[in-house]
């Protein structure tokens, strides 16, 4: 039985310091699944003090300790790991089987690839006649979102356990149920009491709490710009460091020599994919200007083929994006991409045919857009795409980048050298060649507004180390 009206600190199920819920309701069909409990400030006390009392022995920790526990940590997420897609499913809508693979896989992907990093990180590496010293960094906040779940929160808990951190999780009060889970995980594989902590609410209170509290050394922050942004001014008297993983507006280059109808019918899926809900969507395909029409006819095609439905029906390929407020947003966006001018060739706005209640949106396409149009601008976070057209290289590249944000980018081309060429040019963290998918042994991570720090690997494990130079160790 899950504990939706307790959180989870010091190595126990305790109760709210007030009693107050959050109805959770279910996207697909707007029926309310439960109520989860609300934290506060005084929640957020309690967690830091078992998080600062545990971090004095977890920090000392070996590294075959916490290799055992990161093992221990797999073994208990594998039994849940089916449990946990279904739980996805039922509160942010994709469908049961995309849940159970990518969603709950992702987060045992992350936690297996930390442990092999774990293995073999050089904590200390001599440097002249100094040692230098890789230590954690302390008790760290991480606030996560609903979008990707069990992905954002195994990718900042995994690194953190292996550093030696203690923390406490926020995650989003729209997808608690596998958070839950997860913490239940870390119990039953003996993770030391107060070395992790789970408390649900909202972040006007947990996540403020959180950001401004100087017993929080860092905060790991995964979400909107927006949000972002207060994150850090919040943090900032206390001088905590902050990473940050936060929106995109991400570039598809098909260059003139790639193949068009593959490049454009993954570009255009990958975009659909978890309802539009991925900060790396590529939402913004360029193409050369004379291909727009076959360009749009291509993108119409996947359009026309996605079935939107009951996440938990057999055939089903899209489900309802996680809430009323991101519905009405998409639909503004939608309708501001009508009355700017660009042409709609598929989806637009409503309910999909044949569905009359749920978050859904129609698979929209958008051809003849140009850059200063707000569908453009804007992270829509829906299954929206935007075909630009381009004149030549330097033109895609200058398109590309003209965006505040830059956390990833796609470039397709029959000449891989000349492809590799353009991936060096656009100003983002990640960038994808001819459709090949992230590697989780590398960085993830963004340029300009798309936030800063890395996760992921080894990157990711190292945004939770202090370095400490030891001068005289040799000598």
């Amino acid at each position: 039985m899950v504990n939706r009206l307790q959180f989870y600190i010091d190595g126990a199920w305790v109760d709210p310091v007030a009693k107050k819920t959050l109805s959770v309701v279910n996207p697909a069909n707007e029926d309310k699944l439960y109520d989860i409990a609300l934290g506060s400030a005084a929640d957020v006390d309690k967690a830091v003090a078992a998080a600062r009392r545990a971090f004095e022995t977890f920090s000392l920790s070996t590294r075959e300790q916490r290799v055992e526990l990161l093992s221990n940590v797999i073994e208990a997420y594998k039994k849940r790991s089916k449990e946990i897609g279904g739980a996805i499913s039922d509160e942010m809508g994709a469908p049961l089987g995309f849940a159970e693979k990518f969603q709950a896989g992702a987060g045992l992907g992350h936690l297996m690839t930390t442990l092999d990093v774990l293995k073999n990180y050089p904590f200390e590496e001599p440097l002249g006649s100094a040692m230098i010293v890789r230590e954690p960094v302390g008790v760290v906040g991480m606030i996560t979102p609903w979008n990707w779940p069990l992905n954002q929160i195994a990718c900042k808990v995994a690194p953190a356990l292996a550093a030696g951190c203690t923390m406490i999780l926020k995650p989003s009060e729209y997808t608690p149920t596998s958070a839950l889970i997860f913490a239940e995980i870390m119990h039953e594989a003996g993770v030391p009491k107060g070395v992790f902590n789970l408390i649900n609410g909202l972040g006007p209170d947990v996540g403020a709490a959180m950001s401004t509290h100087p017993g929080i050394d860092m905060m790991s922050f995964t979400g909107s710009t927006r949000a972002g942004v207060d994150v850090v001014q919040k943090a900032a008297p206390t001088v905590k460091r902050v990473t940050q993983e936060l929106g995109g507006k991400s570039p598809n280059i098909i260059l003139e020599d790639a193949d068009l109808a593959k490049a454009i019918t993954g570009g255009t899926a990958h975009c659909f994919n978890n309802s539009g809900q991925s900060c790396n969507a590529p939402t913004r395909l360029l193409v050369p200007t004379a291909k727009m029409k076959e360009a749009a006819a291509i993108a119409k095609a996947v359009a026309d083929k996605a079935k939107p439905g009951d996440p938990r029906a057999e055939g089903t390929t899209m489900g309802p994006v996680v809430n009323r407020v991101q519905w009405e947003k998409i639909q503004g966006l939608i309708k501001k991409g009508i009355d700017e001018g660009a042409t709609l060739v598929a989806g637009g706005l409503g309910l999909p045919e044949g569905l009359n209640k749920g978050f859904y949106v129609r698979p929209t396409v958008f051809a003849d857009v140009t850059n200063d149009m707000t569908i453009a601008r804007e992270e829509i976070f829906g299954p929206v795409l935007a075909i630009i057209g381009y004149k030549n290289e330097d033109d895609a590249v200058q398109i590309a980048n003209d965006t505040p944000y830059g956390l990833a980018g796609y470039v397709s081309g029959g000449n891989v050298e000349n492809a590799r060429r353009v991936a060096r040019r656009i100003r983002a963290g990640n960038v994808n060649l001819n459709g090949v998918p992230n590697d989780r042994t590398a960085p993830f991570g963004g340029y300009k507004q798309s936030g800063n720090g890395r996760e992921w690997g080894r990157f990711g494990v190292e945004e939770y180390l202090e370095v400490k130079a030891v001068a005289g160790w040799g000598v």
